[in-house]
């Protein structure tokens, strides 16, 4: 293992009898340095680093980009800094700073009026676990910063590129296909949003019938989902409120249009009713 981490150049920051502490080189100057055919190789520049759903792993090292881990570390803003400051690598996936700090804002508004929605119906301590099916830039996430909450966020396979963003705001996340369950236990999360997920998975060909009892699957007894949509997912989602029972409460509403605004939204939030087998009608 010392052997092969130190050609990985990982260098040892800490030792206590069986225990050895590990850190991963700031730059690619260790990489450079490197002997030629120095195993593992650096991977090819035609490498894709950001393709990650249905790929075979490769036994190659990734360089870090142009705009990552100079001489003197990421470039990066030291926490909570890092969460709101745009990150050096926007420019990779095309983003300008206006453009990031304009979903910040508008996230900020639109996770205000979700909370004015529910504020009849959720309490302290209520929510922890949370998850955001369409994490963007992490706006949503960022969002909840001032609540008790962890967010995990969840990257379409076909945008999974933007959880570079994700991380480097220092937030979690993952990359998924919402035409397939996603891998987790039932019951694990107490809110989902849902942003636009319907319209992507209908596009695609996907069901959007296995999707809704996916999400009831992974949500807890008396949690929330947030849908935000248009108006015929919100039209095709209420067919299923009673019989998934979503219907323990609801709300739904036209929201103001703002510069994420796909096309004519609602914004359905309903939540689900703690029941058992004995009485389901």
């Amino acid at each position: 293992m010392h052997d092969l981490l130190r050609r990985m150049c990982w260098r040892v920051v800490a030792r206590k009898d069986q225990t050895v502490i590990w850190a991963k080189s700031l730059s690619n100057s260790c990489y450079r340095k490197r002997t030629l055919g120095t195993l593992p190789l650096m991977c090819s520049s035609d490498d894709d680093p950001d393709t990650t759903w249905n790929v075979l792993m490769k036994g190659c090292i990734t360089p870090y980009s142009v705009k990552m881990h100079r001489e003197k570390g990421s470039g990066l803003e030291s926490w909570p800094r890092r969460l709101t400051a745009p990150p050096p690598r926007l420019e990779e996936i095309g983003i300008s700073i206006e453009e990031f700090q304009n979903d910040m804002n508008v996230w900020h508004y639109r996770v205000a009026e979700y909370w004015k929605q529910m504020k009849s119906v959720i309490f302290r301590n209520s929510l922890r676990n949370v998850m955001e099916m369409n994490s963007n830039l992490g706006g949503f996430a960022a969002a909840l910063n001032d609540k008790d909450v962890w967010v995990m966020n969840v990257a379409p396979v076909n945008e999974s590129s933007k959880l570079k963003i994700i991380y480097d705001r220092g937030l979690i996340g993952t990359a998924h296909d919402w035409c397939e369950s996603f891998s987790t236990y039932p019951r694990t999360y107490d809110l989902l949003h849902a942003w636009s997920v319907f319209s992507q998975i209908g596009d695609r060909g996907c069901s959007s019938q296995d999707l809704p009892i996916e999400m009831d699957r992974i949500l807890r007894p008396e949690g929330f989902v947030v849908i935000r949509d248009s108006p015929a997912v919100i039209s095709y989602v209420h067919k299923f409120l009673a019989s998934l029972k979503w219907d323990g409460w609801s709300s739904e509403v036209e929201p103001s249009a703002d510069s994420l605004t796909l096309s004519d939204e609602r914004v359905l939030i309903a939540r689900k009713k703690l029941w058992d087998e004995n009485h389901v009608s």
